[in-house]
Order: C-alpha cells, then structure tokens, then sequence
C-alpha cells in the first residue's frame, strides 16, 4: 500500500471532502484513516499556503517570459510601492 496524505474537511452529515484531488493514482477503493486534531477548535487553512500546482504554473509561465525577454530591470520594480 501507499500513502498519500491531503488535507479535507467533514461536514456536519459525516461526508468527507478532500481539499485537492489525488490525480496520481488510478480510480480505485482506498482505505482511509482520518486524524482528528486534539485542539477543539478547527484548523484554519493558511491563506499564504499557495498550492503548489499553481505555484508551478506561475514559475513555468515566468521562466516563459524570460526566455521571451519579457523581463523588467529590478530598479523599475519598487516603482509605484510606498515603502517606510
């Protein structure tokens, strides 16, 4: 067996809902073990935790506009940003 952990959520009638799919593996019946966490109270998803498929695609289509010479110099890129 192989183990593949992802994050998801149960709602109130008991269904579980996964919070990304798991692609990587054929349709088929899995066993699932839920971990519970001892806090009471629920676990936040933090918002600055990009998922990675999308983190990818940004660096992909960056290292695209590079390649094109689609760039900017760093002087030009705190134009426009108040900084204290």
């Amino acid at each position: 067996m192989k183990a593949v952990e992802v994050l998801g959520t149960i709602d109130e009638k008991g269904q579980l809902f996964l919070d990304r799919a798991i692609a990587e593996f054929p349709p088929s019946r899995v066993r699932v073990i839920v971990l519970f966490s001892e806090v009471a109270e629920e676990v936040e998803i933090d918002p600055d935790d990009t998922p990675i498929a999308e983190v990818k695609a940004s660096l992909r289509r960056a290292l695209q506009e590079a390649k094109a010479g689609k760039t900017r110099p760093i002087s030009e890129m705190w134009e426009g940003i108040d900084v204290e």
